[in-house]
This record gives C-alpha cells, structure tokens and sequence, in this order.
C-alpha cells in the first residue's frame, strides 16, 4: 500500500502538469502552425482551445491584418458577423511570455479582463503591448512555428475600410479559418 501510494506520487512530480498543444491553422491563403505555452498561460491557452475544439473558428475570417505590427482573427464570420462568445478569461499578461514576432495573443477591450476568442499574430515585435508595473498588457500564449510566411502574406493583401462595422484594415478578399485542429500534445 505505502510502495504503490509512493509510486503514485512519483508519477505526479515526474509527469509535467500540462504538456504544450500544438494547433495546425489552415486558411485559403495558406496554412501555419502554433505552439501553445498551458504552463505559463493555463487559463489563456484552456480557453483558446475551447474554441479550437467546438469548432467555431472555422468560417471566422482574419479581419484586421496590418504591415509590421498584427493579423487578428476568430470574432467575425466572412460576412463580418460577429460571432457568439464564451465568458472573458482573466488576463495572464504578467506572465512573462512578451509580445515578439511570432507570437500569438489574445485580443481584448480597455478592459484587462475581456478578452474571449478574438487572437493576434505579431507581425513583428510589439513591446508596447506588454505588461509592465504600471500597466496591463495583452496576453500572449504561444508561438508560431510553422508557416509564419502565411501570416506575412496575409500583411501584403489589399485592405478597406468598412465604416458600417467601423473596422479598418479589413482584407479586400476574406482571409477565412477553412480548419483549425489539434496536432498534438508534446
């Protein structure tokens, strides 16, 4: 009894506590890959891939994509509908992970705490959306790993205004989410 409750105990500071995800993204300008970081961002990462997992990314269109600062995506549909919500996460900004190229962030509003599916890529680095001591950052949660080129194709794209949604930077053509999926745990 005590070999096999210590045993168990092994097992469980041996094992990590989460491993990291690996999500494939693929979209009708081409396809890219993300690393997810569940150690440093559990509850930004949980969240994310709830929406991965339901599904409802897919038929969500990058609908701000910016030359040398972010492509962000996952809250419209093609038609840029706005498309239904789960509760905001908290915000794991002071997590250390910083806002470099490469990485992918949660959207959110002047609130800290309102971010729910929308997410960027960063383009290139954007330290002014960092946490510091005196302010809440954005809540980065991963890295790209495969196919950043897709998100800089995507920067090079013609935009417009579309003042009836009061957005800006919207591609001419719908960069559109075709299948978003799980690769694998490592």
């Amino acid at each position: 009894m005590v070999c096999r409750s210590l045993l168990w105990i092994l097992v469980l500071v041996i094992t990590p506590v989460q491993a990291s995800v690996m999500v494939k993204v693929e979209t009708t300008l081409g396809d890219f890959a993300v690393k997810l970081n569940p150690q440093k961002a559990p509850k930004t990462v949980a969240n994310f891939l709830r929406y991965v997992d339901d599904g409802s990314y897919v038929g969500t269109q990058f609908h701000r994509v910016i030359p040398r600062f972010v492509v962000q995506g996952g809250g419209f549909d093609k038609a840029l509908n706005r498309r239904p919500s789960y509760e905001p996460v908290d915000n794991e900004s002071s997590n250390g992970l910083k806002n470099r190229r490469a990485t992918i962030a949660m959207a959110r509003t002047q609130e800290p705490d309102s971010a729910t599916r929308q997410f960027y890529i960063n383009i290139r680095d954007n330290g002014f959306l960092d946490a510091t001591p005196n302010k809440v950052g954005y809540t980065v949660f991963g890295r790209v790993v495969e196919g950043f080129n897709t998100l800089q194709t995507m920067t090079e794209q013609p935009t417009v205004t579309v003042p009836s949604k009061r957005m800006q930077d919207v591609p001419q053509q719908p960069i559109v989410i075709t299948n978003i999926y799980r690769m694998s745990s490592q």
